[in-house]
């Protein structure tokens, strides 16, 4: 009788301190995701700011309003009208140049330093990291000679060759990690079927590995889409010139022409937002390869 009598007290009594735990990771929650929206918005906050003032006039520039009066839609129309539409052009042939060199050299020597064990395959890998700690600035009067002499100064190759070279690294480093992590006996069981060592690359190890050619892909889009500085100092043609250092023009010794100078800038970031919106899963993946066992 004395059991039964105190089994209700004793129910209540634990529901009423289970009720502040579960009522806990809502708060965190709610703060956790207050954080991130404040983030994102700082992160954002420029852009929104860019995207105004190229719709502002010129007159309206000074004013302290943070939206324009009217919307001066022909800062984009100047863009194309102004002949900025070839350069944009030349930045996409460099940047996709530069990606391609980069998979085709990088994949195969990745590939062959994860599947086999030479002499000298540390140094190697050390060598090639060693490359990635290089700065284009501290060589670019050897980059400039040496292009000058092999005639390819103030070429669209000659930016391809050297944004491949300096995102090189970086791609072997990551894939040599990817393919390190496909077990041997996949491709061992497509060797037994009949296929050769291209074919289970092609059709067993690539496909798996696509997370991390995915992440090297844009990562050296990217870097070869707003290189600037050897841009400049091998391009002299307005017409060879990629965006970024044609958008340079607008800033002059007196004066910045700031709505055009962010017209073309919102107008060359649209492709790359573009880019990374389709393939942005893969790239979270490839990233956080191995993190998890």
């Amino acid at each position: 009788m004395t059991a039964t009598e105190t089994s209700p007290v004793a129910a209540p009594s634990r529901a009423a301190s289970a009720g502040p735990a579960r009522r806990l990771p809502r708060t965190r929650t709610v703060v956790v995701a207050a954080a991130a929206y404040l983030i994102a918005f700082l992160f954002l906050f420029p852009y929104l700011v860019m995207i105004l003032t190229a719709l502002r006039p010129q007159r309206e520039l000074r004013e302290p309003a943070y939206l324009p009066t009217e919307f001066a839609w022909e800062n984009f129309v100047n863009f194309w009208s102004g002949g900025l539409s070839g350069n944009l052009l030349v930045t996409l042939q460099v940047a996709a140049g530069s990606t391609i060199l980069v998979l085709l050299v990088a994949m195969p020597a990745a590939y062959y330093t994860a599947r086999h064990r030479f002499r000298g395959r540390t140094a190697f890998l050390v060598l090639v990291l060693v490359t990635q700690m290089f700065q284009p600035t501290a060589m670019l009067v050897g980059i400039h000679r040496e292009f000058t002499q092999l005639g390819l100064a103030d070429t669209i190759w000659s930016l391809i060759l050297v944004n491949g070279g300096f995102n090189l690294a970086f791609a072997v480093w990551i894939l040599n990690a990817y393919f390190s992590s496909i077990p041997r006996e996949l491709e061992e069981a497509a060797f037994i079927d009949g296929t050769g060592r291209f074919g289970a690359l092609f059709r067993i190890t690539l496909p798996l590995a696509a997370p991390g050619v995915v992440t090297a892909l844009i990562f050296t889009f990217i870097a070869a889409w707003n290189e600037f500085v050897v841009a400049l100092t091998l391009t002299t043609s307005p017409e060879r010139q990629p965006l970024t250092v044609r958008l340079n023009s607008f800033i002059g010794q007196y004066q910045v022409d700031w709505q055009n100078l962010f017209a073309g800038s919102v107008i060359a970031t649209i492709p790359v937002i573009i880019l990374f919106a389709l393939i942005e899963r893969k790239v979270v993946s490839g990233l956080t390869a191995g993190s998890i066992k």
